[in-house]
């Protein structure tokens, strides 16, 4: 699986502004919904109940906020690189500049670990979120996430 099935170039938000984590969410499921046709409130509930079991602030500044939805029929993606840090409860309490959201459907299975899997290995990549952290220029950042790793090690 590969970030260009997950996300298109109308999928990345370069300058998300968000003074919470909460609204960071609101802010991301209603992009969602305008890419998935599905209703924001549908997609924040799921992101809500996710982050109940435990935060997806993952370190470094780095969040994969996910779920699934029955009314999906294919994974979506969205990335945002946000304006200033915020506070997103992560694992080392650090703020968080780039969120990668993950959509579902409730049937994916296998196919959302391993989305979710290629995105955590993406942004493990600390050069990939410097230059992420590097641009606010959305097709610069579409280029950045769609890269093949063969072209990154080179």
């Amino acid at each position: 699986m590969e970030i260009t099935d997950l996300i298109s170039p109308a999928a990345v938000i370069p300058n998300l502004r968000a003074t919470s984590k909460k609204q960071a969410l609101q802010d991301l499921a209603r992009r969602a919904a305008d890419i998935t046709g599905l209703h924001e409130r549908a997609i924040f509930d799921v992101l809500l109940e996710r982050e109940r079991l435990g935060t997806t602030g993952v370190g470094n500044g780095i969040a994969i906020p996910h779920g699934k939805l029955s009314s999906l029929d294919r994974l979506h993606g969205l990335f945002a690189r946000l304006e200033r840090p915020i506070q997103f409860d992560s694992i080392d309490e650090q703020p968080v500049d780039l969120i990668f959201l993950l959509l579902a459907p409730e049937s994916a299975g296998a196919d959302h670990l391993k989305a979710l899997a290629r995105v955590s290995r993406l942004l493990r990549d600390k050069s990939v979120c410097e230059k992420l952290r590097g641009t606010d220029n959305s097709e610069a950042l579409y280029a950045l996430l769609t890269e093949s790793p063969a072209s990154r090690a080179a």
